[in-house]
C-alpha cells in the first residue's frame, strides 16, 4: 500500500469518527429509530473494514 492511500484511509476514518458520533447524538434514549440505526452500523462497518486495511499496512501484509 502507498502513502497515497494510506492517507485516503486515514482521511476517511477520520470522517467516519465524525459521523459516527454525529450519527450518535442522533439516537432517542428510547425507540431507537431503524434508519438512524442502519447508518450507524453502516458507519461501524466501514471504519472497521478501513481498520483491518490499516493494520495490514502497518505489519507489512
Amino acid at each position: 500500500m502507498d502513502k497515497e492511500k494510506l492517507g485516503k484511509i486515514q482521511k476517511r476514518m477520520a470522517e467516519l469518527n465524525v459521523l459516527i458520533a454525529k450519527t450518535k447524538k442522533r439516537l432517542p434514549a428510547h425507540s431507537t429509530k431503524p434508519p438512524v440505526m442502519m447508518d450507524l452500523l453502516e458507519y461501524e462497518d466501514e471504519y472497521d473494514l478501513l481498520l483491518k486495511e490499516l493494520n495490514k499496512f502497518k505489519t507489512g501484509e
